[in-house]
């Protein structure tokens, strides 16, 4: 170890570029996971939703395209559309101590926008479906099909 140490730096001399590069990837490792620490909402995996879903009963938000739901989509889910989303209305206000997962197609877009939006509106158990409904599916879990 302490042969290591003696050859570190004549390694960084010889290769800056290779030194600076592993500098700011471990910069940016470091960041997201601090962000990820202090973020208000969290990304489930597929497995996690199940676990939430037999624990606690979530309130599930498909933001998806309407052909999108009605193609596939997680059993229980209601589908908003993303014009429609409103966290101040009346009826999801209701369901702010209530754990709430919002998913899309993909999980890249619109589901993380409603979750800042949700936490924003004073929602305290907020989550995204990482990878979306297509990564449910991929998980080999049941999917309801129709506008229900």
């Amino acid at each position: 170890m302490n042969d290591i140490l003696h050859k570190l730096p004549e390694f960084i001399g010889n290769h800056v570029a290779l030194a600076a590069l592993f500098v700011i990837l471990l910069v940016a490792l470091i960041a997201t996971l601090v962000m990820d620490l202090f973020s208000k909402t969290k990304e489930l995996t597929p497995a996690g939703l199940t676990l939430l879903i037999n624990r606690e009963t979530p309130l599930l938000i498909d933001l998806s395209s309407i052909a999108d739901f009605e193609k596939m989509h997680v059993p229980g889910a209601k589908h908003v559309a993303m014009s429609q989303f409103d966290p101040e209305k009346k009826e999801l206000a209701k369901t702010k101590d209530m754990p709430v997962v919002v998913m899309d197609k993909d999980g890249r877009g619109n589901s993380i926008k409603a979750a800042q939006r949700l936490v924003k509106a004073g929602f305290e158990k907020v989550y995204t479906l990482g990878g979306g409904v297509l990564a449910w599916h991929a998980a080999q879990l049941p999917v309801a099909k129709g506008n229900k």
